[in-house]
């Protein structure tokens, strides 16, 4: 099915597919302002000392902007103030916060894997809804997306605001709440991974939920040393007051405990394109029956420096996680995982209904369910290859399912 669909739209394709999807007829649909995010707080010393909190954090990664764009977008895709992008000097950037990275200023870009090739064809690629204006930040800095005081607020833990929450990584149902389909290799060594990922609106069911569509390269075990590098997009109301897909990064070296976070939100990916803002919204998205859109994601690591890159779109390189960051990560990768995400809090004692991907099976087919295409792996000569020894896992099937073919 998946082989048939794809060869009609784009005779170019020629890698693997995977179609995520959702349920939802057995769940009822919530409807939920993210937006209102102002809270009333009673008086008195504890809501003034996490106010102070708020605000020096909010000095820590809120940096000093050359410029600042205000992305004016239609009500139809953001609110009307949409996103506020400072251009940070990208020397002041959170990385730079790092001990190791101070005084410092971003590398110059690495040699490419070889066998990589520009996309192109029928499937049209996404851009940032705050570049649409066609302004952008000048050369020399980078555009961060200003995190506000309502951000913080929304968050279940100030102190855990920009992170994943911790929880068991087993890939079953023991995953605390969070349901996977995916595609993954194993059992070999990988220095990177290049994907095509599908661009949709799932509905996220409450503040609390996300969905997301990602690429994991991983190494170490799956308890207290795990280190991944996450790129892809998410619907994330908590992190972003809203419920469209964002651009993310993520990366932790001790499986989300005390490291890493999203985006530029600590100090750990350094950021080096002036164009791309992590964590701002994609448009256009992905319709049912309708357009396709997608995101083409390639993450490497450079054989000179040993430093993970990651390129958005065709050839755009948009910064890289030191390798110190990691430990296992250092020397390579042992999996690397292609799929969905979502968030199952059973606030109301049922199965959410959040959706993964375009909210439909999988069985569905292009132009209906979601699609990860043209999967690749780097390998130990810097070079993107085509993945073998496949294998698929959904956590729940009758909720979120996978199916992989060519």
């Amino acid at each position: 099915m998946a082989s048939s669909c794809c060869w009609k739209i784009s005779p170019i394709i020629s890698a693997f597919v995977f179609f995520l999807f959702f349920f939802s007829s057995v769940c009822p649909v919530l409807s939920v302002n993210f937006n209102a995010t102002k809270q009333n707080f009673p008086p008195g010393d504890h809501m003034s000392k996490k106010l102070k909190y708020i605000r020096a954090h909010l000095m820590k990664i809120n940096k000093p902007a050359v410029k600042t764009i205000q992305a004016i977008i239609s009500s139809s895709f953001l609110s009307p103030d949409g996103d506020i992008i400072d251009c940070v000097l990208s020397h002041q950037q959170p990385a730079f916060d790092h001990p190791q990275l101070k005084g410092q200023k971003p590398l110059d870009p690495p040699e490419k894997p070889k066998g990589h090739i520009s996309t192109t064809g029928m499937f049209e690629e996404n851009f940032q809804a705050w570049s649409m204006s066609g302004e952008f930040c000048p050369e020399g800095t980078i555009p961060m997306r200003r995190t506000s005081e309502e951000d913080i607020l929304r968050a279940s833990s100030v102190r855990r605001f920009g992170r994943k929450i911790r929880r068991p990584i087993r890939r079953d149902s023991s995953s605390n709440g969070h349901e996977h389909a995916v595609g993954y290799v194993s059992g070999e060594e990988y220095y990177g991974a290049k994907a095509s990922i599908n661009v949709w609106a799932p509905r996220v069911a409450n503040r609390y939920e996300f969905s997301l569509s990602q690429m994991w390269v991983i190494a170490g075990s799956f308890g207290d040393d795990l280190n991944t590098i996450e790129a892809g997009w998410q619907v994330s109301p908590e992190l972003y007051g809203d419920n469209y897909p964002r651009f993310f990064t993520y990366w932790t070296s001790d499986a989300y405990q005390a490291t890493g976070c999203y985006n530029l939100l600590c100090s750990g990916f350094v950021q080096t394109n002036n164009r791309i803002a992590i964590g701002a919204a994609i448009s256009p998205t992905s319709s049912y029956n309708g357009g396709q859109f997608d995101i083409s994601l390639l993450v490497w690591k450079d054989p000179k420096h040993g430093n993970w890159w990651l390129e958005f779109g065709n050839g755009v390189l948009v910064g890289y996680w030191p390798s110190f960051l990691f430990t296992h990560l250092r020397n390579r990768a042992t999996m690397v995982q292609f799929g969905g995400e979502i968030v199952n809090s059973r606030v109301s004692g049922s199965h959410t209904s959040t959706q993964m991907g375009s909210g439909h099976f999988a069985g569905a087919g292009f132009g209906k369910a979601s699609y990860f295409r043209n999967l690749q792996v780097v390998d130990w000569d810097n070079s993107l290859i085509p993945l073998s020894n496949l294998r698929v896992l959904a956590d729940h099937p009758n909720c979120y399912d996978i199916q992989g073919g060519n």
